[in-house]
Protein backbone atom coordinates (compact mmCIF):
# COMPACT_ATOMS: atom_id res chain seq x y z
CA UNK A 1 0.00 0.00 0.00
CA UNK A 2 1.38 3.43 -0.74
CA UNK A 3 2.11 6.15 2.02
CA UNK A 4 -0.54 9.12 1.24
CA UNK A 5 -3.64 8.97 -1.14
CA UNK A 6 -2.36 9.37 -4.40
CA UNK A 7 -4.72 11.59 -6.91
CA UNK A 8 -5.79 11.58 -10.47
CA UNK A 9 -3.38 13.89 -12.52
CA UNK A 10 -4.26 14.20 -16.21
CA UNK A 11 -7.20 12.31 -18.28
CA UNK A 12 -6.63 11.91 -22.37
CA UNK A 13 -8.28 10.62 -24.96
CA UNK A 14 -7.43 8.31 -27.35
CA UNK A 15 -9.48 8.02 -30.71
CA UNK A 16 -9.56 7.45 -34.26
CA UNK A 17 -10.17 10.64 -35.80
CA UNK A 18 -7.66 13.42 -34.28
CA UNK A 19 -9.05 16.39 -35.69
CA UNK A 20 -12.64 15.28 -35.35
CA UNK A 21 -12.19 15.21 -31.91
CA UNK A 22 -10.66 18.07 -31.18
CA UNK A 23 -13.15 20.17 -33.37
CA UNK A 24 -16.07 17.99 -31.23
CA UNK A 25 -14.51 18.93 -27.59
CA UNK A 26 -13.81 22.48 -28.33
CA UNK A 27 -17.64 23.11 -29.28
CA UNK A 28 -18.63 20.65 -26.40
CA UNK A 29 -16.53 21.08 -23.44
CA UNK A 30 -14.67 24.56 -24.61
CA UNK A 31 -10.63 23.44 -24.22
CA UNK A 32 -8.48 25.43 -25.57
CA UNK A 33 -6.07 23.47 -27.58
CA UNK A 34 -2.29 23.37 -28.68
CA UNK A 35 0.18 20.90 -29.54
CA UNK A 36 2.76 19.50 -27.15
CA UNK A 37 5.84 21.19 -27.79
CA UNK A 38 8.19 18.80 -30.01
CA UNK A 39 5.33 16.95 -30.69
CA UNK A 40 2.50 17.96 -33.51
CA UNK A 41 1.03 13.93 -32.72
CA UNK A 42 -0.24 14.78 -29.10
CA UNK A 43 -2.69 17.71 -28.44
CA UNK A 44 -3.06 19.34 -24.80
CA UNK A 45 -6.63 20.56 -23.85
CA UNK A 46 -6.09 23.31 -21.04
CA UNK A 47 -8.65 24.68 -18.94
CA UNK A 48 -8.28 28.17 -18.94
CA UNK A 49 -4.05 28.22 -19.04
CA UNK A 50 -3.95 25.10 -17.05
CA UNK A 51 -3.18 21.80 -18.75
CA UNK A 52 -5.71 18.91 -17.70
CA UNK A 53 -5.84 16.25 -20.60
CA UNK A 54 -4.82 15.17 -24.17
CA UNK A 55 -6.09 13.95 -27.39
CA UNK A 56 -3.73 11.47 -29.36
CA UNK A 57 -4.29 8.66 -31.99
CA UNK A 58 -5.16 5.17 -30.82
CA UNK A 59 -1.70 3.75 -31.04
CA UNK A 60 -1.03 1.05 -34.27
CA UNK A 61 -0.50 -1.91 -32.05
CA UNK A 62 -3.64 -1.52 -29.99
CA UNK A 63 -5.97 -0.50 -33.16
CA UNK A 64 -4.64 -4.37 -34.64
CA UNK A 65 -6.29 -5.93 -31.34
CA UNK A 66 -9.42 -3.84 -31.72
CA UNK A 67 -8.62 -1.28 -28.93
CA UNK A 68 -11.96 1.27 -28.89
CA UNK A 69 -11.89 4.93 -28.49
CA UNK A 70 -11.98 5.92 -25.14
CA UNK A 71 -10.83 8.38 -22.09
CA UNK A 72 -7.97 7.41 -19.84
CA UNK A 73 -7.00 8.28 -16.07
CA UNK A 74 -3.65 9.29 -15.08
CA UNK A 75 -3.13 8.28 -11.29
CA UNK A 76 0.34 10.01 -9.99
CA UNK A 77 2.52 7.55 -8.47
CA UNK A 78 5.70 7.50 -6.63
CA UNK A 79 7.49 4.60 -8.45
CA UNK A 80 5.53 3.80 -11.53
CA UNK A 81 8.24 0.34 -11.94
CA UNK A 82 7.54 -0.43 -8.24
CA UNK A 83 3.37 0.15 -8.68
CA UNK A 84 3.33 -1.84 -11.54
CA UNK A 85 4.28 -4.64 -9.44
CA UNK A 86 2.42 -4.86 -6.69
CA UNK A 87 -0.26 -4.15 -9.05
CA UNK A 88 -0.07 -7.51 -11.21
CA UNK A 89 1.08 -9.36 -7.56
CA UNK A 90 -2.21 -8.03 -6.42
CA UNK A 91 -4.31 -9.42 -9.84
CA UNK A 92 -3.89 -7.12 -11.93
CA UNK A 93 -2.64 -6.79 -15.27
CA UNK A 94 0.06 -4.92 -17.02
CA UNK A 95 -1.08 -3.59 -20.50
CA UNK A 96 1.67 -1.79 -21.29
CA UNK A 97 5.13 -2.52 -19.44
CA UNK A 98 6.51 0.87 -17.95
CA UNK A 99 7.69 2.97 -20.33
CA UNK A 100 9.76 6.77 -19.99
CA UNK A 101 8.84 9.56 -22.34
CA UNK A 102 11.27 12.31 -22.74
CA UNK A 103 10.08 15.40 -20.97
CA UNK A 104 7.14 13.83 -19.73
CA UNK A 105 7.54 11.19 -17.55
CA UNK A 106 7.16 7.48 -17.02
CA UNK A 107 4.29 5.90 -17.55
CA UNK A 108 2.04 2.06 -17.78
CA UNK A 109 -1.07 1.42 -18.86
CA UNK A 110 -2.56 -1.30 -16.49
CA UNK A 111 -6.23 -2.70 -15.51
CA UNK A 112 -7.38 -3.60 -11.78
CA UNK A 113 -8.20 -6.87 -11.03
CA UNK A 114 -12.04 -6.87 -12.46
CA UNK A 115 -10.46 -5.51 -15.62
CA UNK A 116 -10.86 -1.91 -15.63
CA UNK A 117 -8.30 0.15 -17.56
CA UNK A 118 -6.18 2.92 -16.22
CA UNK A 119 -2.62 4.54 -16.28
CA UNK A 120 -0.18 5.14 -13.65
CA UNK A 121 1.89 7.95 -14.09
CA UNK A 122 5.06 10.01 -13.01
CA UNK A 123 5.98 13.01 -14.01
CA UNK A 124 9.66 13.83 -15.09
CA UNK A 125 9.81 16.96 -12.80
CA UNK A 126 9.24 14.02 -10.28
CA UNK A 127 5.86 16.43 -9.08
CA UNK A 128 2.60 16.71 -10.68
CA UNK A 129 1.90 20.03 -11.47
CA UNK A 130 -0.90 21.76 -9.29
CA UNK A 131 -4.57 21.04 -10.50
CA UNK A 132 -7.12 23.85 -10.63
CA UNK A 133 -9.95 24.11 -8.36
CA UNK A 134 -12.05 20.98 -9.04
CA UNK A 135 -15.00 22.50 -9.68
CA UNK A 136 -13.53 24.63 -12.62
CA UNK A 137 -15.35 24.35 -15.85
CA UNK A 138 -13.02 21.90 -18.68
CA UNK A 139 -11.39 19.83 -15.55
CA UNK A 140 -12.54 16.52 -14.72
CA UNK A 141 -14.72 16.81 -11.37
CA UNK A 142 -15.69 13.38 -10.74
CA UNK A 143 -13.96 9.96 -11.94
CA UNK A 144 -16.64 7.05 -11.72
CA UNK A 145 -15.46 3.05 -11.46
CA UNK A 146 -18.25 0.59 -12.91
CA UNK A 147 -16.74 -2.44 -11.99
CA UNK A 148 -18.12 -5.90 -11.42
CA UNK A 149 -17.95 -5.77 -7.64
CA UNK A 150 -17.93 -1.82 -6.52
CA UNK A 151 -17.56 -2.75 -2.70
CA UNK A 152 -14.65 -5.45 -3.96
CA UNK A 153 -12.86 -2.72 -6.38
CA UNK A 154 -12.94 -0.10 -3.96
CA UNK A 155 -10.71 -2.47 -1.15
CA UNK A 156 -8.54 -2.95 -3.91
CA UNK A 157 -7.74 0.65 -4.80
CA UNK A 158 -7.54 1.34 -1.11
CA UNK A 159 -4.73 -0.92 -0.39
CA UNK A 160 -3.14 0.23 -3.68
CA UNK A 161 -3.23 3.71 -3.64
CA UNK A 162 -4.58 5.05 -0.17
CA UNK A 163 -7.64 6.12 -1.19
CA UNK A 164 -10.11 6.40 1.70
CA UNK A 165 -14.28 6.01 1.82
CA UNK A 166 -16.31 9.15 2.06
CA UNK A 167 -19.95 8.38 2.04
CA UNK A 168 -22.11 5.22 1.14
CA UNK A 169 -25.29 6.02 -0.83
CA UNK A 170 -27.45 2.92 -0.89
CA UNK A 171 -29.16 3.01 -4.64
CA UNK A 172 -31.49 0.57 -3.81
CA UNK A 173 -31.61 -2.57 -6.68
CA UNK A 174 -28.34 -1.08 -8.14
CA UNK A 175 -26.79 -1.47 -4.89
CA UNK A 176 -24.11 0.92 -3.06
CA UNK A 177 -22.40 3.67 -4.65
CA UNK A 178 -19.06 4.04 -2.30
CA UNK A 179 -17.72 8.02 -2.77
CA UNK A 180 -13.78 8.28 -2.32
CA UNK A 181 -11.56 10.78 -1.66
CA UNK A 182 -7.46 10.93 -2.93
CA UNK A 183 -6.07 13.01 -0.13
CA UNK A 184 -8.34 15.87 -0.01
CA UNK A 185 -12.13 16.42 -0.91
CA UNK A 186 -14.23 13.37 -2.36
CA UNK A 187 -12.82 13.05 -5.93
CA UNK A 188 -15.64 10.25 -7.06
CA UNK A 189 -17.45 7.38 -6.56
CA UNK A 190 -17.91 3.23 -7.52
CA UNK A 191 -20.40 1.07 -8.18
CA UNK A 192 -21.22 -1.76 -9.56
CA UNK A 193 -21.92 -1.75 -13.16
CA UNK A 194 -25.58 -2.56 -15.01
CA UNK A 195 -25.06 -5.86 -16.36
CA UNK A 196 -25.74 -4.30 -20.05
CA UNK A 197 -22.30 -2.60 -19.85
CA UNK A 198 -20.18 -5.76 -20.67
CA UNK A 199 -16.69 -4.87 -19.07
CA UNK A 200 -15.97 -2.88 -16.03
CA UNK A 201 -14.32 0.73 -16.87
CA UNK A 202 -13.71 4.22 -15.54
CA UNK A 203 -15.99 7.36 -16.53
CA UNK A 204 -14.80 10.59 -16.10
CA UNK A 205 -17.19 13.73 -15.61
CA UNK A 206 -16.04 16.96 -17.31
CA UNK A 207 -17.65 20.43 -15.37
CA UNK A 208 -19.73 22.54 -17.46
CA UNK A 209 -21.49 25.37 -16.47
CA UNK A 210 -25.28 24.30 -17.44
CA UNK A 211 -25.94 20.39 -18.43
CA UNK A 212 -28.80 21.75 -20.38
CA UNK A 213 -26.62 23.76 -22.75
CA UNK A 214 -23.82 21.24 -22.73
CA UNK A 215 -26.21 18.54 -23.86
CA UNK A 216 -27.33 20.68 -26.90
CA UNK A 217 -23.91 21.21 -27.89
CA UNK A 218 -23.38 17.55 -27.75
CA UNK A 219 -26.37 16.69 -30.34
CA UNK A 220 -25.45 19.72 -32.24
CA UNK A 221 -21.58 18.49 -32.84
CA UNK A 222 -22.91 14.97 -33.41
CA UNK A 223 -22.44 13.21 -30.04
CA UNK A 224 -25.28 11.17 -28.45
CA UNK A 225 -26.94 11.33 -24.94
CA UNK A 226 -26.85 7.52 -23.13
CA UNK A 227 -28.27 8.88 -19.85
CA UNK A 228 -29.41 11.95 -18.78
CA UNK A 229 -29.42 14.83 -18.06
CA UNK A 230 -30.31 14.00 -14.46
CA UNK A 231 -30.42 15.07 -11.19
CA UNK A 232 -27.51 13.75 -8.64
CA UNK A 233 -26.86 14.79 -4.79
CA UNK A 234 -25.50 18.09 -4.33
CA UNK A 235 -27.76 19.01 -6.06
CA UNK A 236 -25.51 18.87 -9.59
CA UNK A 237 -26.65 17.48 -12.48
CA UNK A 238 -24.91 15.15 -15.04
CA UNK A 239 -25.58 13.21 -18.45
CA UNK A 240 -23.70 10.66 -19.97
CA UNK A 241 -22.73 10.85 -23.83
CA UNK A 242 -20.62 8.81 -26.27
CA UNK A 243 -18.72 11.35 -28.57
CA UNK A 244 -18.79 10.66 -32.69
CA UNK A 245 -16.08 8.36 -32.36
CA UNK A 246 -17.63 6.41 -29.90
CA UNK A 247 -15.63 7.45 -26.97
CA UNK A 248 -18.10 7.50 -23.31
CA UNK A 249 -17.66 10.59 -22.01
CA UNK A 250 -20.03 12.42 -19.01
CA UNK A 251 -20.39 16.18 -17.95
CA UNK A 252 -21.38 17.72 -14.60
CA UNK A 253 -22.86 20.81 -13.75
CA UNK A 254 -24.32 22.77 -10.86
CA UNK A 255 -27.75 23.67 -12.68
CA UNK A 256 -29.52 22.85 -15.88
Amino acid sequence: MTNKPVPFVWHDLVTTDVEAAKVFYAQVIGWNMQSFPGNDDYTVLSAGDTGVGGIMAIPPDACTHGAPACWQGYIAVDDVDACADRILSSGGAIIRAPTSLPKVGRFALVADPQGAVFIIFKPESGDAAASPAPTTPGVVGWNELHATDGLKAFDWYRNMFGWTPSQDMDMGPMGIYRIFATGGEPAGGMMTKMPDMPTPFWAYYFNVTSIDDAVQRTITAGGEVVNGPHEVPGPMFIANCRDPQGAWFSMVAPKR
